[in-house]
Protein backbone atom coordinates (compact mmCIF):
# COMPACT_ATOMS: atom_id res chain seq x y z
CA UNK A 1 0.00 0.00 0.00
CA UNK A 2 1.09 3.44 -0.50
CA UNK A 3 1.94 5.30 2.09
CA UNK A 4 -0.31 8.45 3.03
CA UNK A 5 0.68 12.08 4.28
CA UNK A 6 -1.17 14.66 5.89
CA UNK A 7 -2.35 17.61 3.67
CA UNK A 8 -1.43 21.05 5.15
CA UNK A 9 -4.17 23.93 5.16
CA UNK A 10 -4.88 26.53 2.12
CA UNK A 11 -3.19 29.53 2.04
CA UNK A 12 -6.16 32.08 1.10
CA UNK A 13 -5.18 35.95 1.24
CA UNK A 14 -4.31 37.54 4.58
CA UNK A 15 -2.14 34.49 4.93
CA UNK A 16 0.91 35.20 6.61
CA UNK A 17 4.30 33.30 4.78
CA UNK A 18 7.72 33.05 6.94
CA UNK A 19 10.18 33.17 4.12
CA UNK A 20 13.25 30.95 5.50
CA UNK A 21 16.86 30.51 4.56
CA UNK A 22 17.83 27.18 4.84
CA UNK A 23 19.93 26.47 2.77
CA UNK A 24 22.26 29.93 1.74
CA UNK A 25 22.26 33.37 3.28
CA UNK A 26 22.89 34.81 -0.40
CA UNK A 27 19.45 36.84 -0.16
CA UNK A 28 21.48 39.84 1.95
CA UNK A 29 23.06 40.43 -1.10
CA UNK A 30 20.17 40.77 -3.57
CA UNK A 31 17.81 42.65 -1.11
CA UNK A 32 16.06 44.26 -4.55
CA UNK A 33 15.21 41.36 -5.79
CA UNK A 34 13.91 39.86 -2.24
CA UNK A 35 11.59 43.36 -1.65
CA UNK A 36 10.77 42.45 -5.48
CA UNK A 37 9.28 38.72 -4.47
CA UNK A 38 7.58 40.38 -1.54
CA UNK A 39 5.61 42.84 -3.21
CA UNK A 40 4.89 40.17 -6.26
CA UNK A 41 3.78 37.72 -3.57
CA UNK A 42 1.60 40.69 -1.92
CA UNK A 43 -0.17 41.45 -5.16
CA UNK A 44 -0.63 38.40 -6.80
CA UNK A 45 -1.74 36.35 -3.73
CA UNK A 46 -2.34 38.66 -0.87
CA UNK A 47 0.24 36.68 1.62
CA UNK A 48 2.28 38.71 3.59
CA UNK A 49 5.88 37.53 3.79
CA UNK A 50 7.68 37.68 6.64
CA UNK A 51 11.71 36.65 7.30
CA UNK A 52 12.21 34.78 9.85
CA UNK A 53 14.49 35.46 12.79
CA UNK A 54 17.98 34.45 11.48
CA UNK A 55 16.62 34.50 7.50
CA UNK A 56 18.65 37.60 6.83
CA UNK A 57 21.86 37.65 8.97
CA UNK A 58 23.93 37.22 5.96
CA UNK A 59 26.00 34.04 4.43
CA UNK A 60 28.54 33.77 6.96
CA UNK A 61 26.60 33.49 9.77
CA UNK A 62 24.12 30.91 8.38
CA UNK A 63 26.81 28.70 6.84
CA UNK A 64 28.31 28.76 10.44
CA UNK A 65 25.35 27.76 12.16
CA UNK A 66 23.04 24.95 10.48
CA UNK A 67 21.01 24.83 13.57
CA UNK A 68 19.81 28.41 13.61
CA UNK A 69 18.34 27.16 9.60
CA UNK A 70 16.55 24.74 11.70
CA UNK A 71 15.54 26.99 14.56
CA UNK A 72 13.76 29.11 11.87
CA UNK A 73 11.70 26.16 10.42
CA UNK A 74 10.51 24.99 13.73
CA UNK A 75 9.58 28.76 14.94
CA UNK A 76 7.69 28.90 11.72
CA UNK A 77 6.26 25.83 12.26
CA UNK A 78 4.70 26.40 16.00
CA UNK A 79 4.62 30.14 15.95
CA UNK A 80 0.37 30.48 15.32
CA UNK A 81 0.93 33.62 13.22
CA UNK A 82 2.78 31.43 10.64
CA UNK A 83 0.56 29.85 7.84
CA UNK A 84 2.84 28.84 5.43
CA UNK A 85 6.60 28.23 4.95
CA UNK A 86 8.89 29.61 1.82
CA UNK A 87 11.82 28.86 0.70
CA UNK A 88 14.83 31.66 0.00
CA UNK A 89 17.02 30.14 -2.96
CA UNK A 90 18.36 27.03 -2.88
CA UNK A 91 22.39 26.12 -1.68
CA UNK A 92 24.73 23.55 -1.47
CA UNK A 93 24.36 22.08 2.23
CA UNK A 94 20.92 21.44 3.59
CA UNK A 95 22.19 18.64 4.64
CA UNK A 96 23.83 20.08 7.41
CA UNK A 97 20.66 20.46 8.93
CA UNK A 98 19.78 17.03 9.49
CA UNK A 99 20.91 16.35 13.06
CA UNK A 100 19.08 19.55 14.23
CA UNK A 101 15.51 18.97 12.11
CA UNK A 102 12.57 17.41 14.03
CA UNK A 103 10.03 16.01 12.35
CA UNK A 104 7.80 15.40 15.50
CA UNK A 105 7.56 19.35 15.33
CA UNK A 106 6.58 18.72 11.26
CA UNK A 107 4.17 16.10 11.98
CA UNK A 108 2.70 18.61 14.87
CA UNK A 109 2.11 21.23 12.70
CA UNK A 110 1.57 20.50 9.38
CA UNK A 111 2.02 23.78 7.15
CA UNK A 112 2.61 24.27 3.67
CA UNK A 113 6.54 24.50 2.63
CA UNK A 114 7.14 25.16 -0.89
CA UNK A 115 10.88 25.36 -2.17
CA UNK A 116 13.21 23.38 -4.79
CA UNK A 117 16.59 22.26 -5.45
CA UNK A 118 18.91 22.63 -2.05
CA UNK A 119 15.10 22.43 -0.33
CA UNK A 120 14.89 18.72 -1.45
CA UNK A 121 16.20 17.92 2.09
CA UNK A 122 13.72 19.44 3.75
CA UNK A 123 10.96 18.67 1.29
CA UNK A 124 11.55 14.94 1.71
CA UNK A 125 12.05 15.55 5.86
CA UNK A 126 8.20 17.04 5.39
CA UNK A 127 7.76 13.67 3.75
CA UNK A 128 9.18 11.75 6.52
CA UNK A 129 7.16 13.38 8.80
CA UNK A 130 4.03 12.23 6.85
CA UNK A 131 3.47 15.81 5.60
CA UNK A 132 2.75 16.74 2.03
CA UNK A 133 5.17 19.33 0.36
CA UNK A 134 5.56 21.46 -2.58
CA UNK A 135 8.11 21.26 -4.68
CA UNK A 136 8.23 24.80 -6.39
CA UNK A 137 9.23 28.25 -7.07
CA UNK A 138 11.38 30.14 -4.04
CA UNK A 139 11.16 33.26 -3.00
CA UNK A 140 14.07 34.72 -5.23
CA UNK A 141 13.67 32.34 -8.18
CA UNK A 142 9.91 32.62 -10.52
CA UNK A 143 8.41 34.61 -7.36
CA UNK A 144 10.81 37.77 -8.12
CA UNK A 145 10.39 37.19 -11.60
CA UNK A 146 11.87 40.38 -13.67
CA UNK A 147 8.77 42.05 -14.93
CA UNK A 148 6.31 40.27 -12.73
CA UNK A 149 5.34 36.50 -11.89
CA UNK A 150 4.75 34.25 -14.90
CA UNK A 151 0.53 33.70 -15.26
CA UNK A 152 1.86 30.00 -15.62
CA UNK A 153 3.97 30.06 -12.60
CA UNK A 154 0.99 31.81 -10.70
CA UNK A 155 -1.16 29.33 -12.12
CA UNK A 156 0.80 26.47 -10.94
CA UNK A 157 0.49 27.67 -7.09
CA UNK A 158 -3.18 28.45 -7.00
CA UNK A 159 -4.13 24.97 -8.05
CA UNK A 160 -2.07 23.09 -5.40
CA UNK A 161 -1.64 25.89 -2.49
CA UNK A 162 -4.52 28.82 -2.80
CA UNK A 163 -7.70 27.09 -4.66
CA UNK A 164 -10.30 24.28 -2.85
CA UNK A 165 -8.92 21.12 -3.41
CA UNK A 166 -9.72 18.94 -6.55
CA UNK A 167 -7.92 16.59 -9.13
CA UNK A 168 -6.23 18.89 -11.90
CA UNK A 169 -4.08 18.21 -15.37
CA UNK A 170 -0.85 19.64 -15.12
CA UNK A 171 -0.37 20.84 -18.41
CA UNK A 172 3.37 22.26 -20.50
CA UNK A 173 4.30 25.66 -20.37
CA UNK A 174 3.98 28.01 -23.36
CA UNK A 175 7.39 29.12 -23.05
CA UNK A 176 10.63 28.67 -20.63
CA UNK A 177 13.54 30.07 -20.33
CA UNK A 178 17.24 29.51 -18.56
CA UNK A 179 18.21 33.06 -19.18
CA UNK A 180 20.70 34.81 -16.73
CA UNK A 181 19.43 38.20 -15.34
CA UNK A 182 21.43 40.40 -13.07
CA UNK A 183 19.88 39.92 -9.62
CA UNK A 184 21.88 42.72 -8.18
CA UNK A 185 21.18 45.15 -10.59
CA UNK A 186 17.89 46.54 -9.83
CA UNK A 187 17.62 48.07 -13.21
CA UNK A 188 16.54 45.32 -14.43
CA UNK A 189 14.04 43.79 -12.08
CA UNK A 190 11.11 45.22 -14.27
CA UNK A 191 12.64 43.98 -17.47
CA UNK A 192 11.15 41.05 -18.64
CA UNK A 193 13.85 38.02 -19.84
CA UNK A 194 13.66 36.98 -23.02
CA UNK A 195 11.46 33.27 -22.84
CA UNK A 196 11.36 30.50 -25.89
CA UNK A 197 8.37 28.98 -27.10
CA UNK A 198 7.45 25.61 -25.47
CA UNK A 199 9.13 22.96 -26.93
CA UNK A 200 6.10 20.40 -24.92
CA UNK A 201 6.90 17.18 -22.73
CA UNK A 202 8.04 14.17 -24.08
CA UNK A 203 6.76 10.63 -23.36
CA UNK A 204 9.30 7.81 -23.60
CA UNK A 205 7.60 4.69 -22.72
CA UNK A 206 5.23 3.56 -21.05
CA UNK A 207 1.88 1.34 -22.35
CA UNK A 208 -0.46 2.09 -20.00
CA UNK A 209 -1.65 3.87 -16.85
CA UNK A 210 0.29 4.26 -13.33
CA UNK A 211 -1.10 5.89 -10.31
CA UNK A 212 1.16 6.67 -7.54
CA UNK A 213 1.87 9.20 -4.61
CA UNK A 214 5.10 11.61 -5.82
CA UNK A 215 8.75 11.54 -4.04
CA UNK A 216 11.63 13.39 -5.56
CA UNK A 217 13.47 16.77 -5.78
CA UNK A 218 17.12 17.63 -6.85
CA UNK A 219 19.00 14.72 -8.01
CA UNK A 220 22.39 16.35 -7.06
CA UNK A 221 20.92 16.81 -3.17
CA UNK A 222 19.19 13.59 -3.51
CA UNK A 223 22.53 11.90 -4.03
CA UNK A 224 24.09 13.62 -0.95
CA UNK A 225 21.28 12.31 1.05
CA UNK A 226 21.68 8.75 -0.05
CA UNK A 227 23.24 6.90 3.04
CA UNK A 228 22.44 9.71 5.54
CA UNK A 229 19.64 9.73 8.43
CA UNK A 230 17.68 11.85 5.87
CA UNK A 231 17.10 9.23 2.84
CA UNK A 232 13.55 8.22 2.84
CA UNK A 233 12.85 4.39 4.20
CA UNK A 234 11.70 2.18 1.38
CA UNK A 235 8.27 2.16 2.34
CA UNK A 236 7.94 5.88 1.32
CA UNK A 237 8.97 5.08 -2.33
CA UNK A 238 6.39 2.08 -2.62
CA UNK A 239 4.51 2.94 -5.63
CA UNK A 240 5.86 6.10 -5.86
CA UNK A 241 5.97 8.16 -9.31
CA UNK A 242 9.52 9.96 -8.80
CA UNK A 243 10.17 13.55 -10.07
CA UNK A 244 13.29 13.90 -10.63
CA UNK A 245 15.27 16.94 -11.79
CA UNK A 246 19.19 18.68 -12.11
CA UNK A 247 20.76 21.74 -11.17
CA UNK A 248 22.72 24.15 -12.69
CA UNK A 249 25.96 21.91 -11.97
CA UNK A 250 24.41 20.02 -15.43
CA UNK A 251 25.47 16.91 -14.30
CA UNK A 252 26.10 14.39 -17.62
CA UNK A 253 23.59 11.86 -18.99
CA UNK A 254 25.90 9.33 -18.19
CA UNK A 255 26.39 10.63 -14.20
CA UNK A 256 22.22 10.27 -14.23
CA UNK A 257 22.21 7.08 -15.68
CA UNK A 258 24.36 6.15 -12.54
CA UNK A 259 22.39 7.64 -10.01
CA UNK A 260 19.20 5.55 -11.34
CA UNK A 261 21.69 3.08 -11.23
CA UNK A 262 22.15 3.09 -7.75
CA UNK A 263 18.43 3.72 -7.27
CA UNK A 264 17.72 0.33 -8.95
CA UNK A 265 19.91 -1.41 -6.83
CA UNK A 266 17.66 -0.33 -4.24
CA UNK A 267 15.06 -1.58 -5.65
CA UNK A 268 13.22 2.03 -6.38
CA UNK A 269 12.78 1.50 -9.94
CA UNK A 270 11.23 -2.09 -8.89
CA UNK A 271 8.45 -0.34 -6.97
CA UNK A 272 8.30 2.44 -8.59
CA UNK A 273 4.56 3.37 -10.34
CA UNK A 274 5.96 6.15 -12.78
CA UNK A 275 8.73 8.91 -13.36
CA UNK A 276 8.89 12.51 -14.57
CA UNK A 277 12.04 13.87 -15.47
CA UNK A 278 12.49 17.80 -15.84
CA UNK A 279 13.75 20.07 -18.34
CA UNK A 280 17.27 19.32 -17.76
CA UNK A 281 19.22 22.96 -17.09
CA UNK A 282 22.02 23.80 -19.30
CA UNK A 283 21.64 21.02 -21.66
CA UNK A 284 22.50 20.59 -25.49
CA UNK A 285 19.86 18.97 -27.94
CA UNK A 286 22.57 16.20 -28.13
CA UNK A 287 22.86 15.92 -24.37
CA UNK A 288 19.25 15.59 -23.80
CA UNK A 289 19.10 12.70 -26.28
CA UNK A 290 22.10 11.16 -24.53
CA UNK A 291 20.05 11.38 -21.40
CA UNK A 292 17.03 9.77 -22.65
CA UNK A 293 19.26 7.21 -23.87
CA UNK A 294 20.48 6.46 -20.23
CA UNK A 295 17.19 6.52 -18.78
CA UNK A 296 15.74 3.74 -21.16
CA UNK A 297 18.75 1.96 -20.85
CA UNK A 298 18.74 1.90 -17.15
CA UNK A 299 15.02 0.97 -17.37
CA UNK A 300 15.69 -1.14 -19.57
CA UNK A 301 18.23 -3.44 -17.21
CA UNK A 302 16.01 -2.97 -14.00
CA UNK A 303 13.23 -5.08 -16.12
CA UNK A 304 10.97 -1.96 -16.38
CA UNK A 305 10.26 -1.00 -20.01
CA UNK A 306 6.48 -0.97 -18.66
CA UNK A 307 7.26 2.12 -16.43
CA UNK A 308 5.64 5.48 -17.69
CA UNK A 309 8.19 8.30 -18.40
CA UNK A 310 7.49 11.68 -19.29
CA UNK A 311 10.58 14.06 -19.67
CA UNK A 312 11.04 17.57 -20.42
CA UNK A 313 8.34 18.36 -17.76
CA UNK A 314 8.29 22.23 -16.24
CA UNK A 315 9.58 21.87 -13.01
CA UNK A 316 13.20 22.54 -10.85
CA UNK A 317 15.78 24.73 -12.51
CA UNK A 318 13.58 26.15 -15.03
CA UNK A 319 11.39 28.83 -15.67
CA UNK A 320 8.16 29.05 -15.42
CA UNK A 321 8.01 26.07 -13.48
CA UNK A 322 5.24 23.63 -11.81
CA UNK A 323 4.77 23.50 -8.42
CA UNK A 324 4.06 19.43 -7.54
CA UNK A 325 2.44 18.47 -4.29
CA UNK A 326 4.85 15.98 -3.30
CA UNK A 327 3.35 12.73 -1.01
CA UNK A 328 0.01 14.00 -3.36
CA UNK A 329 -1.21 10.70 -6.06
CA UNK A 330 -0.62 11.43 -9.32
CA UNK A 331 -1.90 9.85 -12.71
CA UNK A 332 0.45 9.32 -15.69
CA UNK A 333 -1.17 8.24 -19.03
CA UNK A 334 1.20 8.11 -21.62
CA UNK A 335 -1.48 6.76 -24.29
CA UNK A 336 -3.47 10.35 -23.51
CA UNK A 337 -0.43 12.25 -22.59
CA UNK A 338 -1.72 13.09 -19.39
CA UNK A 339 -0.84 13.99 -16.01
CA UNK A 340 -3.57 14.37 -12.89
CA UNK A 341 -2.71 14.93 -9.34
CA UNK A 342 -5.76 13.30 -7.95
CA UNK A 343 -5.36 14.62 -4.12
Amino acid sequence: MSPTFLRPARLPPGSRIAALSLSSGFVTEVMGRYRAGVRQVADEFGWEVVPAPNALRGPEYLYAHPQARADDLHWALENPDIDGLLSMIGGDDSVRLLPFLNLDVIRAHPKPFLGFSDSTVTLLAFLRAGVVAYHGPALLTDLAENGGMHPFTVAGIRRALVDKPQPFDLSPAPEWTQHFSDWGDETLQEIRRPFAPGDGWQWLQGGAAAQGHLIGGCLEVLDMLNGTPGWPAPRLWEGAVLALETSEDVPTPSQVGYWLRNYAAQGLLTRAAGLMLARPRGYTPQMVQDLYGWIRRVLHEAGREDLPVVANVDFGHTSPQLTLPLGAQVRLDPVAGRVTVLS
